[in-house]
């Protein structure tokens, strides 16, 4: 069986060993090594864990903070996701024994 990967990432963190604490503060920094994204790409890109991230970028990103690769997109493996079975209830549904007891509905009675 192969384990599944997924990626830490550190751009919050190394920002802030840096003393930046704003995402406006990496725009100008991005742009004098010829990288130009709009404030809403800067935001997105340092709250957010990137999907897509072209070569460029990265390397820009770790030129600005004297990084390393690893440093910033550290590999981690992923959580294995269960399969749901139909019924089954999750293990923090909360509900206990305080199930609802199923009604007999009998003919005629009131």
């Amino acid at each position: 069986m192969t384990t599944k990967l997924d990626y830490k990432w550190n751009l919050r963190e190394l920002m802030a060993t840096h003393g930046m604490f704003q995402t406006t503060q990496l725009r100008p920094k991005l742009a004098e090594r010829g990288i130009r994204l709009s404030d809403s790409q800067v935001y997105r890109l340092v709250v957010d864990k990137p999907e897509r991230l072209s070569l460029k970028t990265l390397v820009a990103l770790t030129d600005i903070l004297g990084c390393q690769m690893e440093e910033l997109v550290e590999p981690v493996a992923a959580a294995l996701s269960r399969r749901k079975v139909i019924g089954e209830a999750p293990e923090d549904a909360g509900v206990g024994a305080f199930r609802p007891k199923r009604a007999r509905i009998v003919n005629g009675e009131r």
